[in-house]
């Protein structure tokens, strides 16, 4: 073993996950009747309560109220002891519109903020993302999928959890095995932590984690704590835009700092992070590296990026040079060509803000349309 890589997920069901799928929710309700609505939508969650804020403008009513509750509703908060639930919490709106300053230089086709965006892509899974990160994902779904359609298999199940697993590599940079698997998931009172790390490995870990990964090394922390039953909002407040690690590459690739969830895609920090990511991915499908990660920045108002990198970690079969021109010469990324490129101006957002916004084939910015170009510099 050389080294050891570490990437954490959360459950939809996480405080902060509340408040991006609320945020998501928000976005997508307006974009169904209005593509051109401007959103940047926050949303904060405690005990008994969420409020929602942001800057709005649009020409579409929203019930905000019925839309909160309804996403709270489907990610599993029904409870009154839960402290927090769909029926009982309440939910304050405290929404304005979009700052004038800002929109007129968004509204003649500028970027809606400066700063940098990355996207990333390796060879590590299918996925073409990093292994750690998706492994952590798919550990959180599959409790999540247990908890709402095989309940009798866990039958203490709430909403809240966590996953992190530790990946091992060789001197090559090869994946070698996992290490460490921790898993803490919020559960009923009386159930003891000897039957939730016994259910966890027989139902969660097994059908998510090759075998082959596994190895008698291999380092198990179930609930840690020794009992997780007090989560979500009433364990921990909940917060739009707070898990960007998760939300991204876990900490294999650089983050520009911006959250996604809320942003209507005039936002630079969602539209140009999902363009990059595109990028990225397209180019290691297409064999040009094995690793690829695509730096892009803008500056607030202006159409045109100021700057793109192209970095393939060594693996480059040709120079990050000629990729970076050729993107330049052949693919509009000012915002309303990534909108157009990407059709990201319809209600698809709410889907992106539990388990990753990357790695996943629904997405239009997963899509290997762009291989054969990228093939032709070959």
């Amino acid at each position: 073993m050389a080294y050891l890589f570490t990437s954490e997920s959360v459950s939809e069901g996480h405080p902060d996950k509340i408040c991006d799928q609320v945020s998501d929710a928000v976005l997508d309700a307006v974009l169904e009747v209005d593509p051109t609505g401007r959103v940047a939508c926050e949303c904060y969650a405690t005990t008994g309560m969420i409020v929602v804020g942001g800057e709005i403008t649009t020409n579409t009513y929203i019930d905000l109220p019925k839309l909160v509750r309804n996403v709270i509703r489907e990610i599993g908060y029904t409870k009154a002891e839960y402290r927090f639930d769909a029926d009982s919490c309440a939910v304050i709106n405290v929404i304005n519109k979009q700052s004038v300053d800002i929109a007129q230089g968004v509204d003649t086709g500028g970027a809606g903020d400066q700063g940098m965006m990355f996207g990333y892509a390796c060879k590590e899974t299918p996925e073409y993302m990093p292994a750690a990160l998706m492994y952590s994902h798919r550990l959180v779904e599959k409790l999540a999928d247990i908890r709402k359609n095989h309940l009798e298999l866990m039958p203490y199940l709430r909403p809240d959890a966590k996953a992190q697993v530790t990946i091992a590599y060789d001197d090559a940079n090869k994946i070698t095995g996992v290490n460490t698997i921790v898993i803490s998931t919020q559960h009923d009172p009386g159930v003891s932590q000897e039957q939730i790390a016994e259910d966890i490995k027989k139902y969660v870990i097994t059908a998510v984690i090759p075998a082959a990964m596994i190895g008698p090394d291999t380092v198990f922390h179930i609930n840690p704590t020794g009992k997780f039953e007090i989560g979500g909002p009433h364990g921990d407040t909940g917060l739009t835009g707070r898990k960007i690690i998760v939300d991204t590459y876990g900490g294999k690739a650089p983050h520009g700092g911006g959250a996604f969830s809320g942003k209507d895609p005039t936002k630079v920090d969602r539209s140009a992070a999902y363009a990059a990511r595109h990028l990225a991915k397209n180019i290691v499908a297409a064999g040009l590296a094995e690793e690829c990660t695509i730096q892009v920045s803008y500056a607030i108002g202006v159409k045109d990026p100021v700057s793109l990198l192209v970095d393939m970690h060594g693996t480059g079969t040709i120079s990050s040079e000629v990729v970076s021109s050729f993107i330049m010469k052949n693919i509009d990324l000012s915002p309303k060509g990534i909108i157009e490129r990407l059709k990201l101006q319809r209600p698809i957002y709410r889907a992106t803000a539990a388990y990753g916004h990357f790695g996943r084939n629904e997405f239009p910015w997963e899509q290997l349309d762009l291989v054969p170009m990228f093939s032709s510099l070959t």
